[in-house]
């Protein structure tokens, strides 16, 4: 029966849902055609759907008019991935994290360049080694993984980017620490990635403590978002493990 079912998925979106209609199944992520920065994240996703091969639902269509930007996906019936320790879906998800990292980066993309941790770096020079020519994700958490069967998509690519190879796999073994690892064992699990065998320890350092004055600073301004204090202590205790702290 046709009809218009809401999702949880798709936090930056004026809506998401899985909707039945003559033409078929779709899930479906529309945003309110404003200038700004939410609707520049749905019109990357438009933009870089055609490069991801087949780690993300296939974008169908999409439909442009003043008041709204649409767009359809296949949909993807799964369940949000588990980070937890001991957790079915963690090797699936450090491959799906692998697969990402062996994509090109595709000329659209070439202007992307990756800079919300610059200004929480020590000094520019600390910046640099976030720089790189790798299409990043960056939006890693269990929510935009979903886990059909065995297989793992990607879901939500609002915001991709040019950047350092290694800070996808970085951005995993944050989540991992959030999600109850330690981070020894957090960054065993990145070791199956290239990418992250390869980083340069000073690179991941820096990243790390960028990371936690990036979440102390949202903090200061959401004091009451209690997942925001989790992400801090989970950025603290990176930190320490690689002997790294802010002044």
């Amino acid at each position: 029966m046709a009809g218009i079912r809401r999702t949880e998925r798709g936090f930056s979106s004026d809506l998401t849902a899985v909707v039945d209609c003559a033409k078929g199944l779709f899930f479906v992520k529309a945003m309110r055609n404003r200038p700004g920065g939410r609707r520049e994240s749905l019109v990357r996703e438009r933009r870089i759907n055609a490069y991801l091969g087949h780690i993300s639902p296939h974008l169908l269509w999409d439909v442009e008019a003043e008041d709204w930007l649409v767009l359809g996906f296949d949909v993807v019936d799964g369940r949000s991935a588990d980070f937890a320790p001991g957790s079915p879906d963690l090797a699936p998800v450090v491959d799906a994290i692998g697969e990402i990292g062996c994509l090109q980066l595709p000329q659209i993309a070439q202007d992307w360049t990756e800079t919300r941790w610059d200004r929480f770096a020590s000094d520019s020079s600390e910046a640099e080694l976030f720089r790189g020519d790798s299409l990043l994700y960056t939006d890693i958490n269990p929510s935009n993984f979903i886990v059909v069967n065995r297989r793992v998509w990607a879901v939500d690519w609002a915001w991709p980017t040019r950047g350092a190879r290694f800070i996808d796999p970085a951005l995993l073994v944050l989540q991992l620490v959030a999600a109850g690892h330690i981070p020894g064992s957090a960054e065993k699990r990145a070791e199956r990635l290239p990418a992250w065998r390869e980083a340069a320890p000073q690179a991941v350092d820096a990243f790390a403590v960028a990371n936690l004055r990036m979440y102390r600073a949202a903090v200061d301004r959401k004091p009451d978002a209690d997942w925001l204090k989790a992400m801090v202590d989970a950025c603290r205790a990176w930190a320490e493990h690689r002997g790294v702290t802010p002044e």
